[in-house]
């Protein structure tokens, strides 16, 4: 049974010319690059993963591109998504930039957007989230997510976590590029590492804003 080797350089460069070559014909002719150098290492990556951080699911490489005006036929990266719960979890993805890890919550029902905002004004479980937003920011993680020019209606636009409120999804990522580590197996203990980093924001939007 074959073990996680890394991501190979190969995976960043299909990518960087899949960016000048979207199309069904190209695809097609170097299929075999994407399976050996993309999917296969994603897929015993996240086996290897999965006792920590629970089963994975590899994204599509195809778009639907039926109400899109971009008939581009294939995305330019290759995401994966070990779910907690729906819509929230651990990501990671590969593009021609490299590598990206990440985390958080990207869902967002009224119903559950409700439940964030009420956790997020509430002192207690509001402050909680506060200090891990601030210490996944002090480990290099980009805060991000859809958010709001301003504070929701029925808020103090002065609340203390405003920030946090204008949010209607919350991430956290990190690009590495391609690391040295990226292509050997090492790569597998340094993203657990990164994901251990952000479990923290993964359980509390589980908490508080998950189905």
């Amino acid at each position: 049974m074959n073990t996680f080797a890394g991501i190979p350089s190969e995976a960043f460069r299909f990518y960087a010319e899949l960016e000048a070559n979207n199309n069904r014909e190209w695809w097609l002719a170097h299929k075999g690059i994407y399976d050996a150098a993309i999917k296969e290492p994603l897929q015993l990556l996240l086996s290897e993963l999965e006792p920590q951080f629970g089963p994975a699911k590899i994204f599509r490489p195809n778009r639907d591109i039926r109400f899109s005006q971009d008939k581009s036929p294939y995305k330019t990266a290759q995401g994966a998504f070990a779910a907690k719960d729906e819509g929230c979890g651990f990501y990671v993805q590969i593009n021609a930039d490299g590598l990206l890890i990440g985390g958080g919550y990207h869902s967002h029902t009224p119903a559950q957007l409700a439940r964030f905002r009420a956790a997020v004004d509430a002192p207690a479980s509001g402050e909680t989230l506060q200090q891990i937003v601030d210490k996944v920011a002090a480990s290099g993680f980009n805060i991000e997510g859809e958010k709001l020019k301003t504070v929701p209606r029925g808020f103090d636009k002065e609340h203390p976590r405003a920030e946090l409120l204008k949010h209607k999804s919350l991430s956290a990522g990190v690009e590495v590029g391609e690391a040295g580590w990226v292509s050997t197996p090492a790569a597998k203990e340094e993203i657990a590492a990164r994901w251990e980093e952000l479990r923290p924001l993964v359980e509390w939007v589980s908490e508080h804003a998950a189905p």
